[in-house]
């Protein structure tokens, strides 16, 4: 992901989970926001509780990854902020792509090019 599709700020991640809507499951949360630009950004937040900062990381990069592999199902006009559970930990990659489709459809937030 490239720097304008990254939510940094606090003063955003706060203005969207005011004015967001969440969806969850097991492993994350999901807060979604329409926004004007024609490109979605992603947010992540991963607490310490979750475990070490190798776990943390781990956890980011399959996130990351996740949305490069999925985004031409995104709907480019929207911000997310992703929440990892404590349950993220254990999941490898391909249960975390899962994990972020299945809240992503739950949230309605991908097109029906989706599988």
């Amino acid at each position: 992901m490239n720097k304008k599709q990254r939510i940094k700020k606090n003063a955003e991640f706060q203005t969207i989970f005011k004015k967001g809507k969440s969806f969850a499951n097991r492993q994350f949360v999901v807060y979604c926001l329409n926004k004007e630009e024609d490109y979605y950004r992603v947010g992540l937040s991963v607490s310490k509780k979750v475990g070490n900062a190798v776990v943390r990381n781990r956890i980011k990069r399959y996130i990351r990854q996740t949305f490069l592999e999925i985004h031409d199902q995104v709907f480019p006009n929207m911000d997310y902020i992703i929440i990892a559970r404590n349950p993220a930990a254990k999941l490898d990659f391909h249960e975390t792509k899962k994990s972020i489709e299945h809240v992503l459809k739950v949230a309605k937030a991908l097109n029906k090019k989706s599988k």
